[in-house]
């Protein structure tokens, strides 16, 4: 990773003042910005749900992340999310629980208005992060195994980091 870094920063600059590396315009993208370059995460989520059931899933913001539903059960969402790490999610969620996904470092959190997080790290600045949220308030203790479920699933097609 570190050998691409150099490589996108010497490619991003521009030769204006000798001997000083600049960024050249609209030159801001960071090793971690590219971590989830190629990697849709509505196809990712499309991939894993065939043939379970699920609505194709459906992208409403301009950030790479996806919802599908399964009538009358579940809704998962799945964000690849390039500037956040775990440590930036465990701000914003304040009772996350450390856990592991397939030996990646990973965090838990219950979401207030029901269901569960779980973000997977990738690299120090990247996470991915599951959402899964039952369709019946009755079932939301199966939120979390869902989610940690379904993250496992994820993972595996996550880069390094």
């Amino acid at each position: 990773m570190a050998a691409l870094t150099g490589v996108a920063l010497a490619t991003a600059c521009t030769d204006t003042v000798a001997g000083t590396a600049a960024p050249a315009a609209g030159a801001t993208a960071t090793a971690s910005a590219d971590v989830f370059a190629g990697l849709n995460a509505c196809q990712l989520l499309d991939q894993l749900n065939a043939g379970q059931g699920f609505n194709p899933g459906e992208n409403k913001s301009a950030r790479n992340q996806c919802t599908a539903s399964k009538p009358e059960f579940i809704t998962y969402s799945l964000a690849l999310d390039s500037t956040q790490g775990l440590s930036g999610f465990a701000v914003d969620n304040t009772g996350a629980r450390e856990i592991s996904i397939n030996g990646r470092d990973a965090l838990q959190a219950d979401i207030p208005t029901g269901g569960c997080a779980v973000a997977v790290g990738v690299g120090e600045h990247a996470l991915a992060l599951v959402l899964a949220t039952m369709a019946r308030a009755s079932e939301d203790a199966q939120g979390c195994p869902n989610a940690q479920a379904f993250a496992e699933k994820v993972e595996p097609l996550l880069p390094a980091g």
